[in-house]
């Protein structure tokens, strides 16, 4: 494979050589390759002073970089992304770089996305993305809608508190049977804004009563709803309350392909977001402590927290584009 810079293949310097060396002046050579005559010259020196061996591929590399980031803040960047991973945009920040910068850092040791790699472990886990994304061109046009079960915190603190130790594996320090939380989560796709309720539970009432609260919560923000997308649970597919609220708030429903969560992606992305920065960021000592704190977590996020996906800024900001 020729080289990304090279004008030229391994092929085409051969032929140059040969074309060269059986008597064809320069002026030709280069006509009939579509190439100047520089070039040609440059693979005939390089050939005389290297032989064959001197017309292969080459790095583009400079032999100086005097501006390169020096190795020590570098290993700064590496570290910090290990203990925290987080994004070019959350490091730069906190080291008083440039996200640019750091993303070229963390490309040069070849640091895998944070997509792809288990946010415990730091383990790679998949492929990354195909690069193919897609954004709706103002507020309100699409609200993605999704569920996040959560496990409530026992009062005194779970596991992530005590540990796993069998001398305190069990009811009270584990939470078992004291049930779970329903996060409902509405992601605006243009601006990224989001809403988010805590609910007993997932069913048809539940769910509509949270749409139309998350309806007028973004209309308080100038952002008319328009569309909303969700998964294919039964709730939102026949669900005589879910379907209801659409009629009379004029939202047009959409939902995502079979089997492919990604569709809905930007409340996946949120709700994995809540977790690692908010639901598991701290060993919580009860589940009102976690609730407590969720709507300020949500309003930081809103309008604080840089978003790597548009551009660094948090996502109030989108709504006066």
């Amino acid at each position: 494979m020729a080289h990304a810079n090279a004008r030229t293949t391994v092929y085409a310097r051969r032929l140059i050589v040969e074309r060269f060396l059986a008597g064809w002046p320069a002026a030709r050579i280069a006509e009939q390759l579509g190439i100047s005559r520089a070039t040609v010259y440059k693979w005939i020196n390089r050939y005389r002073a290297e032989g064959w061996a001197g017309l292969a591929d080459r790095s583009s590399r400079p032999h100086r970089s005097p501006t390169r980031t020096s190795a020590e803040v570098e290993d700064r960047v590496l570290a910090l992304r290990a203990a925290a991973r987080r994004g070019p945009v959350f490091l730069a920040r906190e080291l008083g770089l440039v996200a640019s910068t750091v993303g070229r850092i963390l490309r040069r040791h070849h640091v895998p996305a944070l997509r792809t790699i288990d946010p415990i472990t730091g383990t790679p886990l998949r492929r990354q993305h195909s690069g193919r994304r897609y954004e709706h061109a103002r507020p309100g046009e699409l609200l993605h809608v999704d569920v996040k079960k959560l496990g409530r915190v026992p009062d005194g603190g779970g596991w992530r508190l005590h540990g796993r130790r069998e001398q305190v594996r069990g009811r009270k320090i584990h939470g078992r049977g004291i049930g779970y939380d329903f996060l409902h989560v509405a992601v605006d796709d243009h601006s990224r804004l989001a809403y988010v309720e805590a609910l007993p539970d997932e069913r048809d009432p539940t769910s509509a009563g949270f749409l139309r609260r998350a309806v007028a919560w973004f209309a308080a923000h100038g952002v008319v709803v328009e569309r909303v997308l969700t998964d294919n649970a039964k709730v939102y597919r026949v669900g005589r309350h879910w379907t209801a609220a659409c009629a009379q708030l004029g939202i047009r429903r959409r939902f995502t392909r079979p089997h492919c969560p990604w569709t809905n992606g930007k409340a996946e992305r949120f709700n994995r977001t809540l977790l690692d920065e908010f639901a598991y960021a701290r060993p919580w000592l009860s589940n009102a402590d976690r609730l407590t704190a969720l709507d300020s977590w949500v309003h930081a996020y809103n309008t604080r927290r840089a978003h790597t996906a548009i551009g660094g800024h948090p996502p109030i900001t989108r709504l006066a584009s």
